[in-house]
Parts: structure tokens; sequence; C-alpha cells
């Protein structure tokens, strides 16, 4: 797919291996015609990445990713070879995309320090972030920053979608 010709991006965030409710956050997507997804970190388990096939999906590390990629089987992780057989892209804990004309930065905001910066360089038009399991959405100098909640453990489990010829953003919860 070229990403000059995305305009629906799906963002998710802390699925912590939790397979129900990716797979409800999976058919969101498709009823609303995602065409690429960012995910946030916190995959939690290399069962996630398979559900994401269908699209192409960016990840970042969070900090439960740094327990399950220290399962390994040879010299890789399981998460990372999960990732890698879904023919999808990891970007370690800090990750930057242009798609069209939009420039995003995906992060999982444990990391603080990094964060901040990234939202005070103002040299993005998107940063999605996790962490926090709250769903959240500002504009900060002209920067959307974004956190769609958790799949796993939010109040309630949401995901977000970002149209990004307007960067107007949609929080949808996930159906119990």
């Amino acid at each position: 797919m070229n990403l000059n010709d995305v305009r629906w991006l799906g963002v998710v965030s802390d699925t912590h291996g939790n397979v129900a409710n990716t797979r409800k956050a999976v058919r969101l997507f498709r009823q609303h015609a995602v065409q690429l997804i960012i995910h946030c970190g916190d995959i939690g388990s290399p069962e996630i990445p398979p559900l994401f096939v269908p699209w192409p999906t960016h990840y970042v590390f969070g900090n439960v990713d740094a327990i399950a990629d220290s399962h390994v089987e040879g010299n890789r992780s399981l998460l990372r070879v999960a990732i890698e057989a879904a023919g999808q892209t990891l970007h370690g804990r800090f990750g930057t995309l242009v798609v069209g004309k939009r420039r995003i930065a995906l992060i999982h905001s444990d990391d603080s320090v990094r964060f901040h910066d990234a939202i005070n360089s103002h040299q993005w038009d998107l940063i999605c972030y996790g962490h926090t399991h709250r769903a959240e959405c500002h504009n900060d100098a002209g920067t959307i920053v974004l956190n769609p909640g958790a799949v796993h453990c939010g109040s309630p489990p949401s995901v977000a979608l970002v149209d990004l010829q307007t960067l107007d953003v949609t929080s949808i919860p996930l159906a119990c």
C-alpha cells in the first residue's frame, strides 16, 4: 500500500495480549475502512500481531513488551518474530512515519522525557501514545497528541480513528 493514499488511520494501544478485545478492535477497524494501523505499545503477546494482518501495522514496544521481548526462540524474541512473520513493522521504543503529508510519531509514554521532547519539538502533526490506559486527545501548538485508550483494562476499552486529511479524531469504545 502506498502511504500517500491513506486517509483512515486506526490507533490502538495496551492490548496486553487480550485477544478477545483485540478482535473487537479489528472488527471496528474493518467497519470503518481503516487503511493503516498504529499500535502504541504494550502488545503483550505474540498472538496479537497476526490479528492485524489485513493492514500495514506499525508498532512500538511498551514497558510490558520488555518482558515479552525476553521470551526467546534461538536469539530472537517471540514477539519480534510474530511482528515480522505478519509482515508488519516494529520501530523499537519510538517510531516515526510520514503518511501523505502528515508527520506522525508513535511512542509508549512511559518514557516521559522522550514523550515530552516529542511534543515540545513541534515537528509532528500527530503524536500517538499509550501507557496511561486513558483515551485523550488535545492540540498542543498544532500537534495533535492522541492516546486511543487501552484495549485491555481501559475504562472503557477503546481505540481511535484518525482522518489524516483533516486530523479529526474519533474515540470508539469497544462493545462489551
